[in-house]
């Protein structure tokens, strides 16, 4: 179902740096993920430049694998769960309303794509398309903990999109629609999700005016001790602990600032597109 046919695997393992088991055990899941979000980056400039993301497997592998491009849950769901499929797991796909600066009366669409693997009489909740991902999956169970990374992730089976009931993703924060110290990243049900699915999903994130990924360019990287975001000219920077640091950048500092610090190439001629396209937001 997610062409696993055409994923070139070698590729995709010493890209994300992954030399281990192969086998579809939750060990292997647990190292796969944990390479995957540490390695793989993610952006929305496609969608800011060109008003297009491809979802095909191969331009994925191309633009992820090979040009040292970053890309967002749309793709690198569907790169991983190619990957998941080759290696024999069992899955399923779903997708999610992301809910932080929103509430559950005020739902935004289901354009966040994630994937649900079973294992050992076990379901997994396995999320590598956020950006600021878990770096392990977490076990589908209310008050399920994802305490591997930087910082601790909650699950709660709990009334989500008006009232109705399902999974709510937690983040440390204040929230009103979660326990003390938590705030509800994003919502989901166990509703299947083909391919086809995401293609709708993707093309409205993609183009869509409402789309905030047309509107500026977001870029974000994890590593163990930091995480950094670049918001149109904004780039912050957070440590666990510490109070984030925020700077405003001009927009011909952007390319260089994607290499240095996100690990993101960019072509020559993209990068003259990506600074103008900037210069002329800011005008």
């Amino acid at each position: 179902m997610w062409n696993s046919e055409q994923l070139d695997l070698d590729a995709y393992l010493t890209r994300v740096g992954h030399d281990g088991d192969r086998t579809p055990t939750l060990a292997t899941l647990r190292a796969l993920q944990r390479a995957h979000v540490l390695n793989l980056r993610w952006d929305t400039i496609d969608s800011f430049l060109y008003r297009e993301v491809r979802l095909d497997l191969a331009a994925i592998q191309d633009k992820l694998l090979r040009r040292g491009r970053g890309g967002y849950c749309y793709e690198h769901t569907v790169l991983f769960a190619a990957v998941l499929e080759k290696l024999g797991f069992r899955f399923t796909a779903v997708s999610a309303r992301v809910q932080l600066g929103a509430d559950s009366t005020t739902p935004r669409p289901a354009t966040h794509a994630m994937l649900i693997v079973d294992l050992d009489g076990k379901r997994w909740l396995s999320d590598v398309g956020f950006g600021s991902s878990p770096l392990e999956p977490i076990e589908l169970v209310d008050g399920g903990r994802g305490d591997s990374g930087p910082w601790p992730y909650l699950l709660r089976w709990q009334d989500i999109t008006h009232g109705s009931p399902g999974w709510a993703v937690h983040q440390r924060g204040d929230g009103p629609e979660g326990p003390e110290g938590w705030t509800v990243r994003q919502v989901f049900t166990e509703t299947p999700q083909y391919p086809i699915d995401y293609v709708l999903g993707n093309h409205f994130v993609a183009s869509n005016d409402r789309s905030p990924f047309v509107t500026r360019p977001y870029i974000q990287r994890l590593r163990t001790d930091r995480y950094d975001t670049l918001d149109a000219l904004t780039w912050t920077t957070e440590r666990p602990g510490q109070d984030a640091v925020s700077e405003t950048v001009r927009p011909h500092e952007v390319p260089k600032l994607l290499d240095d610090v996100f690990d993101i190439r960019v072509d020559a001629a993209e990068a003259r597109l990506l600074v103008d396209r900037l210069t002329e937001r800011e005008a």
